[in-house]
């Protein structure tokens, strides 16, 4: 297992409370869009086993063209060792990165796409988004519905609806449920869900009880995870 140890080049407060971590891009390091990694602190691996309590599972909210990884999260006054640690770190301050994967990239299989996502779970999607706008063969349109009961959105710039994206918001989970619904009238769409495992489980029944296949829903999970969900 190769471990990139990289300096975070910049922090962008993208909400209250929520950041991106900007982290320079080591030599050779490549991914693709809907990545995720794993995410260290310093330490973690100084004992025998690692320290867990100084590891997350991450999105890679960035895209390799744009010259950084970026690490979007939120960190609230009252939050974990490992946030409150992290939001101490400076500019220059390394952390580490290792076993990084894409398990929801872009299908491009002339479907519409749904991209439905609880609060910073956006960041999973926003280079998918970013991807489809430079390039859309192969996908009829793409549509997101993103649900955050703060109101303070992210990725404005990006999540603007055009002619071939639209970008939706609502602010509770009974507003989201029913555009599902709306959505779900497309039998032959494509559903990617990022959120909380409550989310993907309340989505997930949401969607096959209006008759949306089991294969036509795309989560960020591993293959061995995935019937934990899905059966």
């Amino acid at each position: 297992m190769q471990i990139y140890w990289t300096p975070i080049q910049q922090v962008v407060q993208e909400a209250p409370d929520t950041y991106t971590f900007k982290l320079e891009l080591p030599e050779g390091f490549m991914w693709d869009e809907g990545a995720h990694t794993h995410f260290a602190l310093e330490g973690f691996n100084k004992e025998d086993r690692p320290n867990r309590s100084l590891i997350r599972h991450m999105s890679i909210s960035t895209l390799p063209h744009e010259g950084a990884i970026g690490i979007t999260t939120r960190v609230k006054p009252e939050c974990s060792t490992f946030k409150s640690i992290l939001r101490d770190m400076n500019i220059g301050d390394e952390v580490a990165i290792f076993k990084t994967h894409s398990n929801a990239p872009l299908k491009r299989d002339g479907k519409n796409v749904y991209l439905l996502s609880a609060g910073v779970g956006l960041a999973t999607f926003r280079p998918l988004v970013l991807d489809y706008l430079a390039k859309g063969e192969g996908v009829l349109h793409l549509h997101s519905l993103n649900v955050d009961s703060s109101k303070e959105y992210l990725f404005n710039d990006v999540f603007a609806s055009t002619n071939g994206f639209t970008a939706e918001f609502v602010d509770n989970r009974r507003a989201y449920h029913e555009a599902v619904e709306t959505l779900a009238a497309d039998k032959d769409g494509l559903y990617y869900v990022v959120g909380s495992d409550d989310f993907l489980r309340e989505t997930i029944v949401t969607l096959r009880e209006r008759g949306i296949a089991r294969e036509q829903i795309v989560l960020d999970k591993h293959d061995f995870q995935l019937d934990d969900f899905l059966n």
